[in-house]
């Protein structure tokens, strides 16, 4: 189904039309046979690449598009659509690894690691997340010490999208264990470095063809010139990119919410009770236009915000508040969707059960929900302090 076409202008347009044509053909009729096997169809990278849709935020010079964080979250949206799992991943690689390189990488680093990320040659990852540290980022144990030209980190990482598959990956680790928040430090790691590897691939309720695992780093010697950015700076790194991936990431569940509606809109004309379409109802048409409103004001607010991130005048609230309202949002219409299919909406024939596995992950991941509304809130209190003369809503 056409949802209302938001113009947002030539070039995002024909974008938009270019990625839900390949999505429609190359990903979603493998969706099902992705999610059941859990594996990851590698083999689709190189055609994103091809797409230039890879390295849709980095610079032509350095082998991407040169486009902005508009057409960034079109292309999320559709590959979600088609699957939400794909979409993850195209997130994972295309926004947490690259366009932080993008942003912060050296020349001589952007000139090394970009081309084949944008071309599907290699897949990218960020490394973030412990078992000790999810939402407590700066609670990181990864530890490395500088030895001459090259650092060790030991440790480990958990729950990382691309994990096993990822040639590249942005990881961030700690170089002052008594440096709070500055002593924290990002790095480029290539899954050839001695000391580095992967661990069990984790068994998830959903985004299953998304592979997320553990990784190890057992003296991991990692050169100097792969630091990315300074040394105790990376939280710096972190933040400068954080805003981005919020509102980058909110279209995954925009891209499932589509799914959803191109599930049920057909359904309620095809299936009959008490002789006729169950659309007819009033009850049922009243979930069509709660799950339509939502759609709507979810993708209406991505788009601003998006045009704000190319801008350069997005605030941590409003990305917040983009990725918190989508995420619940999917979550709420996947449910719906399953209601409206009834008896069907439960079994595994019909997609929607596997809509609301794979939503249900953007309520947790990126930051919880909880996360993002204490950010929110704490914003807005501290903006509308009294005396504050720059608060403005």
């Amino acid at each position: 189904m056409t949802f209302l076409n938001f113009a947002q202008g030539e070039t995002a347009d024909m974008l938009c039309e270019a990625v839900r044509e390949f999505a429609e053909r190359e990903i979603a009729p493998r969706a099902v046979e992705i999610d059941s096997s859990n594996h990851f169809p590698a083999e689709l990278w190189p055609k994103l690449g091809q797409l230039g849709l890879l390295g849709i935020t980095v610079e032509e010079e350095y082998g991407g598009s040169g486009l902005g964080y508009l057409e960034h979250t079109i292309a999320m949206s559709e590959i979600s659509r088609a699957s939400g799992a794909m979409g993850l991943s195209y997130g994972a690689h295309s926004n947490l690894c690259v366009n932080q390189i993008r942003l912060n990488g050296s020349h001589e680093q952007k000139t090394r690691y970009l081309p084949k990320l944008c071309s599907g040659e290699h897949i990218g990852a960020l490394a973030m997340s412990e078992v000790q540290a999810g939402s407590d980022v700066m609670g990181m144990q990864l530890k490395a010490e500088l030895k001459g030209d090259h650092y060790l980190l030991n440790g480990s990482k958990m729950w990382i999208t691309n994990g096993p598959d990822a040639n590249v990956l942005v990881v961030y680790a700690r170089t002052n264990p008594h440096g709070g928040s500055r002593g924290i430090s990002a790095f480029l790691i290539e899954k050839t470095f001695p000391g580095f590897h992967t661990a069990q691939k984790l068994d998830k309720l959903g985004m299953r063809g998304s592979n997320t695992c553990e990784l190890v780093f057992d003296n991991c010697r990692v050169p100097c010139e792969n630091l990315l950015g300074k040394e105790n700076h990376g939280a710096k790194v972190l933040m400068r990119g954080l805003n981005y991936e919020r509102v980058v990431l909110a279209a995954g569940p925009l891209g499932i919410m589509k799914a959803c509606m191109d599930i049920v809109l057909p359904y309620v004309h095809e299936r009959k009770q008490f002789g006729k379409s169950i659309g007819e109802f009033e009850m049922m048409q009243a979930k069509l236009a709660d799950m339509y409103t939502a759609l709507m004001t979810s993708e209406s607010w991505l788009y601003t915000v998006a045009r704000a991130c190319d801008r350069g005048d997005v605030t941590r609230k409003d990305a917040a508040s983009v990725i918190l309202y989508a995420a619940e949002k999917a979550t709420w219409m996947a449910g719906e969707a399953i209601q409206c299919l009834g008896g069907n909406g439960y079994v595994n024939e019909y997609p929607v059960g596997r809509l609301w596995r794979d939503a249900k992950l953007y309520e947790i991941g990126a930051g919880t929900s909880e996360i993002r509304r204490m950010l929110i809130g704490r914003e807005l209190f501290d903006e509308t302090k009294q005396g504050n003369n720059h608060a403005r809503i």
